[in-house]
């Protein structure tokens, strides 16, 4: 695969075969088009009747007027005509309408089952997440490419089906007549349905790559430029800013324009192509047709029910002309379950926890990333017993969080196990959540109201156990002057509250969740020291007699935890209650004066 394709920007050219590669290995799109094959027959049942009813309406008003034109002698001799006209003219909106309804259905629940699958696959690399996928790229997944796939069952498959089944349809219709106009017909609806198909799939990938890469220039300078804004406009360059990504936009236009004229040339091929068909049929029939009046009745009357079918053949162009942009979405989902599918270990037989939690170990346990990383652990081994509340403390990129994420069964070690109560965490990971509560350096809060958002711990949990959760973080009289209570929106992201009480808002879900094992990310990063310590004081208050895995950059609080880890090169450095480190390790006990402001320390230093 060259850069082209693995930058998902559509080989030049727009072969055919390179589009089934795409599709090969496909987890998003044939899975759910083979699933429920019988309502999918029936919805392609429904749009090729729409499009029969059309050619029999045409066909039978034809042979109405011809033969109302002969003036019959009675009303009773145009009577069957006179009522196909009208079922025709009555079925074909109500097939239409009726496949509308089945068609969008049937993808509407294809697209629900979509994202539950981009949850899960996104879920599984939840720990690589922000490291492997930009925002913008996740954002891109979510908001565009499920919605192209969706676009592609309901604009690209169904009517392209739709039009081979009715070319089949239609070729053996004329072969009642004559088989040899029978093939002719077959030939010039191929050029229709095949070639020039082929020749928009073509031309729509080469200016489609084209957008595509002007567009991400475009994004890119113009972004670029505003997080400068401050800069341009310093230097009273306002011209200059405004004029940045319009030559890349005039290329964008250009191209879209290429492609509107390129459209109607080739729907006005296609319509000549009927034109000719038409005329064919005319020419045929007025050589084998008109021996008798009944005869010509009949020959009118076919050339008319053609007309109808250019609706349907006439989207099959333009459907192959969006199969660049389904094509990228696709390779998108497929690229994202390729890479986390190649992260994933053997899932292991999974087991219940029964009891309590007694002790988590780590038994020699050696961590890196992937070959030739650094080694972040290196034969770790920590007994944490019921109730202990440990600080993980050490130098950045030490593998604190690390120790959290092989804990939960997110990272899995090289070597070495890590066990609950005896039980590797590879085999309880259906028991997570009941088992662990997490809070990490910025708890997200939804633009919801504050009471959804603590019930994420619990979401069947009444309102008294949410404002004794909201009590057991010291928010509840703050939440209670609010004029809307537990009624009141956070805003997006919790814009409404201070870092702090946005902490203890998180917070408030992990005592709500009530687990047995609470693992803390630096939960105070970014708060001033006084509102750290009171944090830390009532996040050990809330905690109760929980174990509590917490980790730090501070020592600042230590002296609530049981044990104190420090980290330095992988291994345990320093290990021990706080006050017998601070009494009998000089190291710590400077470390200590340091993070708390000594004075006396810095001199030493």
């Amino acid at each position: 695969m060259n850069d082209e394709q693995a930058k998902g920007t559509p080989v030049k050219g727009g072969r055919l075969r390179d589009y089934l590669k795409i599709w090969d290995h496909d987890h998003w799109f044939w899975p759910y088009l083979r699933e429920n094959k019988r309502k999918l027959a029936f919805i392609f049942f429904l749009g090729s009747m729409t499009f029969v009813c059309a050619a029999a309406l045409m066909f039978t008003a034809g042979y109405l007027i011809n033969r109302s034109a002969r003036m019959p002698y009675n009303i009773l001799m145009v009577y069957v005509p006179i009522v196909l006209t009208r079922a025709f003219g009555i079925g074909r909106p109500v097939f239409k309408y009726v496949e509308q309804l089945k068609s969008h259905d049937w993808v509407l629940h294809v697209i629900s089952k979509l994202r539950v699958q981009l949850y899960r696959t996104l879920s599984k690399d939840a720990a690589f997440l922000n490291e492997h996928e930009r925002t913008g790229s996740v954002l891109s997944l979510l908001a565009d490419d499920l919605d192209h796939l969706e676009n592609f069952y309901l604009r690209t498959i169904f009517p392209t089906v739709v039009a081979y089944v009715l070319w089949i349809v239609v070729t053996i219709a004329m072969g009642v007549f004559s088989w040899s106009g029978a093939l002719l017909l077959f030939v010039m609806l191929a050029l229709v349905l095949i070639l020039i198909p082929l020749i928009s799939l073509s031309f729509s990938t080469d200016h489609y790559a084209l957008e595509k890469q002007r567009q991400q220039a475009e994004y890119t300078k113009v972004t670029e430029s505003y997080l400068g804004l401050s800069d341009w406009v310093i230097t009273h360059k306002g011209d200059a800013f405004t004029s940045i990504g319009a030559d890349e936009y005039r290329e964008i236009q250009r191209s879209k324009a290429q492609q509107k004229s390129f459209e109607r040339w080739r729907n006005f091929a296609i319509q000549v192509v009927f034109g000719i068909i038409a005329i064919g049929l005319m020419v045929g029939a007025g050589m084998t047709m008109t021996g008798t009046k009944s005869m010509a009745n009949w020959s009118a009357s076919i050339v008319l029910a053609v007309f109808p079918l250019v609706d349907c053949f006439i989207n099959v162009a333009q459907a192959a002309a969006e199969i660049p942009l389904y094509s990228d979405s696709l390779k998108h989902l497929n690229d994202l379950t390729s890479r986390v599918e190649s992260r994933q270990a053997e899932p292991a037989k999974q087991m219940k926890l029964e009891g309590p939690i007694e002790s988590v170990d780590f038994d020699h346990v050696t961590f890196a990333y992937g070959p030739g990383q650094p080694v972040l652990l290196d034969d770790f081994t920590l007994h944490v017993a019921a109730g202990e509340k440990i600080a993980l403390l050490g130098p950045s990129g030490e593998g604190k969080t690390t120790i959290l994420q092989l804990l939960l069964g997110d990272l899995q070690p090289q070597s070495g196990e890590i066990r609950i109560n005896g039980v590797p965490v590879a085999q309880l990971q259906d028991e997570r959540p009941r088992i662990f509560g997490y809070l990490n350096q910025e708890a997200f809060l939804f633009n919801s109201t504050i009471a959804e958002n603590v019930r994420l711990g619990a979401p069947d949990a009444t309102d008294e156990e949410v404002w004794a959760a909201l009590k057991a973080v010291s928010l509840d009289e703050t939440v209670r002057a609010l004029p809307d209570g537990l009624d009141t929106v956070v805003d997006e992201a919790g814009q409404r509250f201070s870092g702090g009480q946005r902490q203890r808002i998180a917070l408030a879900r992990v005592v709500l969740k009530d687990t047995p094992v609470i693992l803390l990310d630096e939960p105070t990063i970014g708060l001033d020291p006084i509102t750290e310590r009171d944090l830390m004081r009532m996040i050990f208050s809330a905690v109760g007699d929980r174990t509590l895995l917490w980790v730090t950059h501070h020592l600042q609080g230590v002296e609530d935890a049981t044990q104190v880890i420090f980290l330095e090169d992988g291994r345990i450095a320093m290990h021990g209650a706080p006050a017998e480190l601070y009494r009998d390790n000089d190291r710590f006990r400077t470390l200590y004066k340091l993070d708390v402001g000594d004075l006396e320390a810095l001199k030493a230093v």
